[in-house]
């Protein structure tokens, strides 16, 4: 499971203030559970998944993947996490299969246990015309399928996707929608973040709403309707981002 606790993080920019990226968020994830992290571009969501993922350390506050700290034992939690993004970042001059057997290998899996999980990896994502050709002779679709593989070859019990249907066609899109299931299915914990309301809707058992770095808003799609008393996820998180701008200006009154 993933337990957020208080992570706050913060960049200096060029003219010498703060910026929060991410304010104080908080929020869990369960094994065999679907959680996604919904904001707009610039909410928060890539930073937080990236301290999650052990790449970016955090100002203040932790995070526990699977029982270990993100903080003190980063290298358990980089064993026990997938993490995908949609910016596939492969190797251009290896083909498919190289890659994720490389991968395999940085995560001391052996070849024998490697070459079974590629063949079925490959089955299961329908990658077998493709595996072993160049990643540069791919298209965005084939390499994000070269990437969900790479980032799975461990057999993790977490995973991370970081907005990981962006410019795919509607095709591939659903393809890793399917996949994202059964990682659920197979009682993988599951962190998805988008921008996309309706991709949200089909796919969360629980919604983390975020905006400027902080957390809005928690629960189902069910929950959240009723605490709003309105329909669609659009609405629901105007609602609530009106309630925060709302909150914001009446501290300033102060």
């Amino acid at each position: 499971m993933i337990e957020v606790k208080n992570l706050t993080k913060s960049f200096k920019q060029k003219n010498g203030e703060v910026f929060n990226a991410v304010d104080d968020v908080s929020f869990i994830a369960h094994k065999g559970e679907i959680v996604v992290l919904l904001g707009v571009n610039g909410a928060g969501k890539t930073t937080t998944m990236r301290m999650l993922s052990t790449v970016l350390k955090p100002n203040s506050g932790t995070a526990i993947i699977e029982g270990n700290d993100v903080l003190l034992q980063p290298q358990k939690v980089r064993a026990n996490l997938g993490f995908l993004s949609g910016d596939t970042g492969l190797y251009a001059r290896l083909t498919g299969r190289e890659i994720i057997t490389y991968f395999g290998r940085l995560y001391d899996v052996d070849d024998v246990t490697i070459k079974n999980r590629i063949k079925n990896l490959s089955e299961l994502l329908d990658m077998n015309d493709f595996l072993d050709k160049k990643i540069d002779m791919l298209s965005t679709g084939m390499k994000q399928k070269v990437s969900i593989a790479r980032s799975i070859i461990h057999d993790p019990p977490v995973m991370i996707f970081d907005e990981p249907t962006s410019g795919l066609d509607i095709l591939t899109a659903k393809n890793i929608i399917d996949f994202i299931h059964k990682c659920k299915d197979d009682g993988k914990c599951v962190l998805f973040s988008t921008h996309i309301m309706r991709e949200a809707e089909r796919i969360a058992d629980k919604i983390v709403m975020i905006h400027k770095g902080s957390i809005l808003a928690e629960g189902s799609w069910k929950e959240l309707q009723e605490q709003t008393g309105k329909r669609d996820l659009d609405d629901i998180f105007i609602h609530f981002v009106d309630q925060q701008k709302e909150s914001e200006g009446a501290a300033d009154e102060f």
